[in-house]
C-alpha cells in the first residue's frame, strides 16, 4: 500500500526506517507521475512506498533537490541510497530496494 505523507511525517516514516523505502516525489498535474502511479501501487503491495506531493511540500522537495518529477528516491537509515528521475519501469524501481 502506498501512503501519502507530508513534511511533518517524513522524518518519522522515511528517515527513521531501518528498511529500505521508496519515496515518490510527484505532482497531481504531472502526466508521467500519473503513469508511474500504478507501478508504485504494485510495488507498495510488498514494500514500504510513500508519495510526497511536491506542490504541497515545497520545502521538502527543495531539501532533496527535486528539480524534475517524477523523482523516486530509495532511503534507508536516514540516508539516500539511489535516485530515479522521470518515468521508469518496475524492475528498475525494485532494484533500488536491494
Amino acid at each position: 500500500m502506498v501512503k501519502h505523507i507530508n513534511s511533518n511525517e517524513f522524518d518519522e516514516v522515511v528517515l527513521k526506517s531501518k528498511e529500505t523505502v521508496l519515496v515518490d516525489f510527484y505532482a497531481d498535474w504531472c502526466g508521467p507521475c500519473q503513469m508511474l502511479s500504478p507501478v508504485m501501487e504494485e510495488i507498495g503491495k510488498s514494500y514500504n512506498v510513500y508519495k510526497v506531493n511536491t506542490d504541497e511540500n515545497e520545502e521538502l522537495a527543495r531539501k532533496y533537490g527535486i528539480m524534475s518529477i517524477p523523482c523516486v528516491i530509495a532511503f534507508k537509515d536516514g540516508k539516500e541510497l539511489k535516485r530515479s528521475i522521470g518515468l521508469t519501469d518496475k524492475e528498475t524501481l525494485l532494484e533500488m530496494l536491494k
